[in-house]
């Protein structure tokens, strides 16, 4: 297994395992490798022939046969001069996947045998985007090739309407699963850790046993000391109230729609169904571009929740907020986050007004400018150092680290900011 880099226009992107081709974008391809004598060479130069492909392998010696030729065809289909419609590879293979649905979904069946998972959503993102296949996902036959993934869920959001009455049955079920694979990842933890937050957010000094916070209790009888027994006497007990059962905190996720957040999207669905299902708390999923939509009614079912969402167009952030501030009637108790990245349509100066009036009144406000593991997006930095100069840091967040933000959030703490975090 090795790890290689493919340059496609001016994005490169790393893979572990054996990597697609490297279309040269300079004047001339890199010269071919050489290998020493032995099994050892010969292997290194049969990568070199995969990664390299067409004319640019040819000088390694390496012929191709089974396995490996099936492999560099399929290759070769994306990433050769074939994976650009009506174009052939210049080793006179044919290449590139046309407009044929069958031979579409062959290809997508070649990848899965011959890759890892990891590596099949990446090609199928690079089919998606450099053959313009997003159309050919509106066939059901096509959406039971592939590999389901967030990236996936994305496209079939953001083609919307287009979808037909016969395929979209297919698409909530590829949903669905990516959904549910999510939720068994995350709603575990999550709740462990929010329903923690929760119950130490309420102190007391009349712990029971498992509640006493040991630390402070101790620092706060250390007048107590007794030498000759080596021990601390605790005349004040402090520790964790545990939560009532009624509502304690209110959350908002409040959700930019446009399509480059496809990804947070769908986690802040997943997040906001496991939120809703917490006694504790009293969820609310706005999503909006923009007009703005409330999708709390759909929580109980975040596949529903997404295909309420309508990815792409405008935002208007201001708006957002202004119909979420509406919504906050226990601001002291309130959580609001904002998932965006800060591109306003809107009136830009009441946007950083009306957060700082929420702050004001006691509410908690977090600015995540992605909820996904894809790092830091494109955001618009001027608006990211104004929010953060009202002491909410904008920061792209990933899922794993969410729960540990909202718990930051309940107990009002600093809030888990990752090192490399976009502030002013």
């Amino acid at each position: 297994m090795t790890t290689t880099t493919r340059t496609t226009g001016t994005t490169t992107t790393t893979e572990t395992g054996t990597a697609p081709h490297t279309t040269p974008t300079g004047p001339a391809a890199p010269p071919a490798p050489t290998a020493p004598p032995g099994p050892a060479g010969d292997e290194r130069l049969r990568r070199w022939r995969l990664v390299l492909g067409g004319d640019s392998a040819e000088s390694t010696g390496r012929a191709l046969t089974g396995r490996d030729a099936a492999m560099d065809a399929a290759l070769s289909a994306l990433y050769g001069d074939g994976g650009r419609p009506g174009h052939r590879g210049r080793a006179g293979r044919s290449a590139g996947l046309g407009a044929s649905a069958p031979s579409v979904a062959r290809w997508l069946g070649d990848i899965r045998t011959y890759f890892p998972t990891s590596v099949v959503q990446v090609m199928q993102r690079d089919a998606i985007d450099r053959l313009g296949l997003a159309t050919l996902l509106l066939e059901p036959e096509m959406l039971e090739a592939v590999e389901a993934d967030v990236h996936l869920v994305g496209t079939l959001l953001s083609l919307g309407k287009a979808m037909p009455e016969t395929t979209k049955e297919t698409a909530r079920a590829v949903v669905r699963k990516v959904v549910e694979d999510l939720e068994k990842r995350l709603a575990s933890r999550t709740r462990a850790t929010l329903t923690g937050a929760l119950d130490r957010s309420a102190r007391t000094d009349r712990p029971r046993h498992r509640d006493i916070d040991w630390d402070r209790t101790i620092r706060a009888n250390l007048r107590n000391y007794l030498p000759e027994h080596g021990t601390v006497v605790p005349e004040r007990l402090i520790g964790h109230g545990r939560a009532a059962r009624s509502m304690t905190k209110d959350v908002i996720l409040c959700v930019d729609q446009s399509g480059s957040m496809a990804a947070s999207v769908v986690h802040a669905s997943v997040f906001g169904a496991v939120l809703a299902s917490m006694r504790t708390l009293r969820t609310r999923l706005v999503v909006f571009d923009t007009a703005v939509v409330d999708l709390t009614d759909q929580l109980d079912d975040p596949v529903d929740a997404l295909f309420g969402t309508r990815l792409g167009g405008g935002t208007d952030i201001n708006r957002a907020l202004a119909y979420c501030q509406s919504r906050i009637t226990r601001p002291a108790d309130t959580v609001v986050v904002l998932i965006s990245d800060l591109y306003e349509g809107g009136i830009r100066d009441e946007m950083v007004k009306r957060v700082a009036a929420m702050k004001a009144s006691g509410v908690q406000f977090v600015t995540l400018l992605a909820l996904s593991d894809e790092g830091v997006p494109a955001y618009d930095r001027d608006h990211a150092a104004a929010l953060g100069a009202l002491g909410t840091p904008a920061f792209a967040c990933t899922p794993d680290l969410f729960p540990e933000v909202m718990a930051a959030a309940i107990e009002k703490r600093p809030l888990p900011v990752p090192d490399k975090a976009t502030g002013p």
